[in-house]
């Protein structure tokens, strides 16, 4: 705790040495009459705050968090927080008297109450010698990308030396980081990811210690007794460590609970890792704890990564074709192209697993583009060959709608293969409003490309998308079918639907038709066009060039 009497007054004759008291009914005062030779500081109603001219700008921020923290934990505080322990310091540069900037250490002995607030607290600041600076720095290397391998030697002996506590691994970073650095620069970057790394040696105790493990991605160890814990420490964590320099951005965290300390930690660290990555794309989310099937999925995933350059190039991904009826004729009208990966040794992986992450990781650019080139070729050799082409609708992933490369692509194809632009039909999910997408679709008309909006019924797809909309056709959407034909309302619904998208002029198509019965009901609605297993599955080109010609 505090300083014996016999210390506090050899400590009281240095002149290198700056010793402030604080209680909570007394307030702060300063207790070494020689400390104005080292900051140029008198008595004063609040030293610790007013050293903060004394600090190096680049150690502003970290001071601040320390500052924050410590008065957070005190007495009386409108935000208390409790200090763990009966310590709490930080080490910055500060100006001396003379204009040097030199290494300091302020470190606070705490007296607390029963509610853990302090009560009364002695400060001691004073310029650390060569061989703390050194300490200092080698524990700072702890930090780095290029030592993890040591912060989980010290982890493992924390958890070995502490058998009956319970520990946690959290991972965090900051989404979309390299954005912030191609915005204001890798400077500001290395300048914000410095600052989080002094934050974190205020806000961590002796007991928490963390690693930088690579770029913008940390990770802390910490006991705990409950999962609010947790949540109340990651949530200082978000409170001290976001709005760097009034620079908005988003951290999301992942937490692994240290089942058994016999495991290597290491183990620990990658599910941590993996229920960050799974909610890097939830706004709504910024923490995740690991659950058992998410090894699976992350597993899948990451095999899927590793081998879809590869499938590009070998042409593992083949273009299949699901055929439309005209629900009044009965024939072939059209056909929607999608993809399907047919591996030589595995045989076909489901869409569901390979097109989420194509959608994460920006592959799915690449596949698309490869699909409307064969989806192109296909229509060209129908020409050739002297059979009436029917068109062939491709999808366009939001993602390309955000910038105008997309349409150059499409254009480039159509001149390339030499075929009439009504013939390659364009699908787009509708979403909410949203200014780029919508200048892409504005494009796309402009263009001279025929438009569908596909999943009407579904997300974020209403009615009220139909007042202003670009698009010629709409898709309806399988599971609003299913959901609202099964009763006498919702088939009311569904049939007022149909006749309100008929009487503004838009043609229409029911996605998943199933049963006999449902194409009855909706050929009696008055719908144009149908696809489902009623009438066709996708098939691969081939199958579908023989009922074509049939």
């Amino acid at each position: 705790m505090a300083a014996s009497a016999d210390i506090l007054d050899v400590i009281q004759s240095m002149e290198d040495v700056l010793v402030m008291f604080w209680d909570v009914h007394q307030g702060w005062h300063v207790v070494n009459e020689n400390s104005h030779l080292l900051f140029g500081r008198t008595n004063t109603v609040n030293a610790l705050v007013e050293l903060v001219d004394c600090v190096q700008e680049e150690d502003q921020e970290t001071y601040q968090v320390f500052l924050r923290k410590l008065t957070a934990g005190m007495k009386h505080s409108t935000s208390f927080v409790p200090v763990q322990g009966d310590r709490l310091g930080v080490s910055v540069h500060m100006r001396t008297q003379d204009n040097r900037y030199t290494y300091h250490k302020v470190e606070c002995f705490l007296k607390k109450d029963d509610s853990d607030a302090i009560v009364r607290m002695s400060v001691v600041v004073t310029e650390l010698n060569a061989e703390e600076i050194y300490r200092l720095q080698l524990a700072q290397n702890i930090t780095n990308d290029r030592t993890p391998a040591m912060f989980l030697r010290v982890a493992d002996e924390i958890v070995r030396k502490n058998p009956d506590e319970k520990y946690a691994l959290i991972q965090f970073d900051v989404v979309k980081f390299k954005a912030i650095n191609e915005m204001y620069g890798e400077q500001f970057g290395d300048e914000m990811l410095n600052y989080f790394i002094e934050s974190l040696n205020v806000i961590c105790n002796k007991d928490q210690v963390f690693v930088r493990l690579t770029a913008d991605v940390f990770m802390i160890m910490t006991a705990y007794e409950s999962k609010q814990d947790i949540l109340h420490f990651i949530q200082m964590l978000r409170e001290n460590l976001q709005g760097y320099k009034g620079i908005a951005y988003r951290m999301v965290f992942g937490v692994s609970y240290v089942k058994d300390v016999k495991e290597p930690l290491r183990k620990y660290g990658d599910r941590a890792a993996m229920a960050r990555q799974s909610i890097k794309n939830n706004a709504l989310q910024y923490v995740e704890f690991y659950e058992e099937n998410m090894t699976s999925s992350v597993l899948t995933a990451k095999y899927i990564e590793d081998h879809m350059e590869q499938a590009l190039r070998k042409k593992e991904f083949v273009m299949y074709l699901q055929p439309k009826y005209s629900m009044q004729s009965g024939k072939m009208v059209g056909a929607e192209a999608l993809v399907r990966w047919v591996q030589p040794d595995k045989g076909i992986v489901s869409p569901a697993d390979f097109i989420p992450v194509f959608e994460r990781n920006g592959f799915v650019t690449k596949l698309d583009y490869y699909i409307w080139d064969e989806a192109s070729k296909t229509i060209r050799r129908w020409i050739d060959l002297g059979v009436n082409p029917l068109p062939i609708s491709v999808n366009v992933s939001r993602v390309h709608l955000k910038n105008d490369r997309f349409i150059h692509v499409l254009n480039d194809l159509i001149d390339k293969y030499q075929i009439p632009k009504e013939y390659l039909e364009i699908e787009i999910t509708e979403t909410m409003d949203n200014h780029q997408i919508a200048q892409g679709i504005e494009l796309l008309k402009n263009s001279g490309y025929r438009l569908l909006m596909d999943d009407f019924g579904s997300g974020y797809s209403s009615l009220n998308t139909l007042k202003d909309t670009r698009f010629d056709v709409i898709k309806i959407d399988r599971g609003f079918l299913q959901d609202f034909i099964g009763s006498e309302r919702g088939q009311k619904i569904v049939e007022h639907t149909i006749q309100m998208t008929k009487a503004i002029g838009l043609d229409l198509v029911a996605e998943g038709v199933e049963t006999k019965e449902q194409a009855a009901f909706l050929m009696n609605c008055g719908c144009d066009t149908a696809q489902g297993f009623y009438y066709a599955r996708p098939m691969d080109v081939e199958s579908f060039n023989r009922l074509l010609v049939a």
